[in-house]
């Protein structure tokens, strides 16, 4: 898988320094969604002022597949296909010790299966679920005023992970391309 992007805090002007042995790595899926409407899943998280794409953390036992499946039935509440694998991005959060590593991925809707079911920490921070059109997603992100360390890697990693995406749409057309489902 391409690497994307490594992000640090020398992106956003902090000089924390940690020894690449002290960092704990965290592995995560997420995902750009498109519905049938060609719109995409985006998560506002009302707290930290900041959208963010659909995923996380994949838990012990799970491989990536199944935690992205996991995730975007979690905070979406669908069923996706994954259409292509975009790439990694790495956050080297040194105020936290953590290394996270984001495997992206373009996937469509299959099925609605309800509501996101927000866990108590995300209904806290104001989650809410927004469907908008592809070409409005980039610039409503790059709008966003991150309001804590935490959400400037989440801004900062999925404006990344949307440019990337993009580049897969680039064809004159303001409508996605039609992709050959492919299972990761």
């Amino acid at each position: 898988m391409e690497m994307i992007a490594e992000i640090t805090d020398a992106d956003f002007g902090f000089d924390h320094v940690v020894p690449p042995h002290e960092y704990r790595i965290r592995k995560a899926a997420r995902a750009v969604i498109l519905n049938p409407k060609h719109e995409i899943a985006l998560l506002y998280v009302a707290k930290k002022h900041v959208h963010k794409l659909p995923g996380g953390g994949i838990e012990q036992g799970e491989n990536v597949s199944e935690a992205l499946v996991r995730e975007t039935m979690e905070e979406v509440g669908v069923e996706i296909e994954t259409l292509a694998d975009i790439g990694m991005i790495s956050e080297y959060r040194g105020e936290q010790s953590l290394l996270q590593i984001s495997y992206c991925f373009l996937a469509h809707t299959v099925q609605e299966s309800g509501s996101p079911a927000f866990t108590d920490e995300e209904r806290e921070d104001g989650f809410v679920l927004r469907w908008v059109a592809f070409d409005e997603a980039l610039p409503l992100l790059e709008q966003d005023q991150p309001s804590d360390y935490t959400s400037r890697f989440i801004h900062e990693r999925d404006i990344r992970f949307l440019q990337k995406t993009r580049e897969h749409f680039i064809s004159g057309e303001k409508q996605p391309p039609q992709y050959h489902v492919k299972r990761v």
